[in-house]
């Protein structure tokens, strides 16, 4: 043995073929189009935002190097770096920023981005100086510009209405991100088993540099059965999409289960618009009868509770406006002095009515466990819980439509402590664009507040203005703060820059992407 040989080292270096396995379909790359788990995870591996997240979860530049905002909070400028290209070469500067904007605003378009971009003007100020003009201070903007930038000499040539379905979203995508696309190949017909593989090969000329991964091939599976399978065989790096770890996978010896915690909130929301869930009285109850600790003790990974509306750590958040804690007696003196009287079959009646609440949940393995446990918590105290499980496409139309009296399900949050879409109650209206206030909330402190605290910049006098909503949240109980969920990934053996920690969205695993590494070699120390 050789005195060099002694103080060799296996360490990571660049290289190699990183095969990520995901649960969905791919149907277009395009960022203004990307919704699913799929879609999002090509785009964001192709195309590059102005803003994105580091393994801290803080917002940073990627082709921006930042960004001011006036005195009024009304026009930001954000200055691009210099020389950025194309996947093609051709140079990028503010004319794409502006034709990706102006192209999201365009009814036509049919972008599901359009609603966070109404009436805000654009301006290419010189070709690396763009503003933004919005027409009342929003203090989430900043978090609105982290979707991919498209290419103007490309797509400018079609008309907008047939942007949607252009072969550049299937076939020929060209962005500005860590990898370039190369092919796509498709196996089967029936959709119960189709496949797709999309093949990814570094930017060579990426701004923050060649990625190490030499390329990186994307398999999507109609099922979590094949996603399973496929990596029990050894044929994928890593795999996203599962809802939790199964036997097979957990006895490989390189297995590596990675939880990051989703800045989300799992909740029970309570339909506070009809029923007997309308009575605040029986909300305070239920959410004193749930045994929030224990619940989360059952997960079998370590996260955060929700305990109000927003966040731990959450700027305005605030430890002593904790929902109701959990106490047996005390939910059951508040069922009695309410008139909810004991039966001898165990369940509470009053006016003649049984204390039955119908619970809607996606049918998933942790939506199970936790729904157990709630009606265990629920019957102690008198009340019945009949639960309704719901495959993916009933779930959806019982969202859409608001088809339940309890949901249990989970609200993505973000860093940024706006909630304005979840609370406000012109959110709750059929008319609203995405109808996102769960528990059809309405009180008008609340939102006098959501709208104050949502157009200040100033962080204390933000935290000053959400206080009242906090308030109101607290007593008037329109939802059961459960835990922030997690999202899984699972990789087959160590991946070096793949860190686990809190993320806003699953295909945020991907922000440090071009500084993963998965080859070792022996290196001299």
């Amino acid at each position: 043995m050789t005195l060099g040989n002694y103080f060799q080292t296996l360490k990571p270096v660049p290289g190699g073929i990183y095969n990520e396995g995901i649960v969905g379909s791919f149907t277009n790359a395009n960022p203004l189009y990307a919704t699913n788990s799929v879609d999002t995870s090509v785009s964001r591996l192709v195309f590059a935002s102005l803003f994105k997240y580091n393994n801290q979860n803080d917002l940073v530049g990627d082709l921006a190097t930042g960004y001011s905002v006036d005195a009024k909070g009304l026009v930001y400028t954000v200055h691009l770096r210099p020389h950025l290209t194309w996947q093609d070469g051709q140079p990028l500067t503010s004319a794409d920023v502006l034709f990706t904007y102006k192209t999201i605003q365009n009814p036509d378009a049919l972008s599901a981005l359009q609603s966070s971009w109404q009436g805000i003007i654009v301006t290419a100020v010189d070709p690396l100086t763009i503003t933004f003009k919005l027409p009342d201070p929003l203090a989430s903007f900043p978090y609105n510009m982290t979707n991919g930038i498209v290419p103007q000499h490309i797509l400018a040539q079609l008309p907008v209405a047939d942007l949607r379905s252009a072969d550049f979203n299937t076939l020929h995508p060209i962005g500005s991100g860590p990898f370039v696309w190369q092919s796509i190949q498709v196996t089967g017909s029936d959709p119960a088993i189709v496949q797709s593989q999309i093949t990814l090969t570094q930017f060579k000329n990426y701004h923050a540099g060649r990625p190490k991964i030499q390329q990186f091939i994307v398999h999507a599976y109609a099922s979590q059965n094949q996603l399973i399978k496929a990596f029990a065989a050894g044929q994928l790096s890593g795999a996203e999409g599962l809802n939790y770890v199964p036997s097979v996978i957990q006895s490989m010896s390189g297995a590596q289960v990675h939880s990051n915690i989703l800045t989300a909130a799992n909740m029970v929301f309570f339909k506070t618009s009809s029923g007997i869930l309308s009575d605040k009285k029986l909300r305070s109850a239920l959410v004193q009868a749930s045994n929030v600790p224990k619940i989360i003790d059952s997960l079998g990974y370590p996260t955060r509770a929700v305990q109000e509306p927003l966040l731990v750590g959450q700027l305005a958040y605030d430890p002593s406006l904790k929902q109701l804690g959990y106490d047996q007696k005390s939910a059951q003196t508040t069922l009695e002095a309410n008139g909810w009287l004991m039966g001898k079959n165990g369940i509470r009646t009053k006016n003649g009515q049984n204390l039955t609440i119908r619970l809607s949940t996606p049918d998933t393995p942790e939506y199970h466990l936790v729904a157990s446990q709630l009606q265990k918590d629920w019957s102690r105290v008198g009340a019945q819980l009949q639960t309704q499980y719901l495959d993916k496409s009933d779930f959806q139309t019982t969202l859409s439509q608001h088809d339940y009296q309890a949901l249990l399900y989970g609200i993505s949050i973000g860093v940024d402590p706006d909630v304005f879409v979840y609370w406000d109650s012109s959110q709750a209206d059929i008319r609203s664009v995405n109808r996102l206030n769960l528990s059809e909330y309405k009180n008008a402190t609340a939102d006098a507040a959501l709208e104050a605290g949502r157009t200040r910049l100033d962080p204390m006098l933000r935290t000053l203005k959400y206080k009242p909503f906090l308030q109101v949240w607290q007593q008037d109980n329109p939802a059961l703060g459960l835990y922030q969920p997690r999202s899984l990934y699972v990789t087959n053996g160590s991946v070096a820059g793949l860190g686990d920690g809190n993320i806003n969205t699953p295909t945020d695993r991907l922000n440090n992407v071009e500084n993963w590494e998965i080859r070792l070699a022996k290196v001299t120390d």
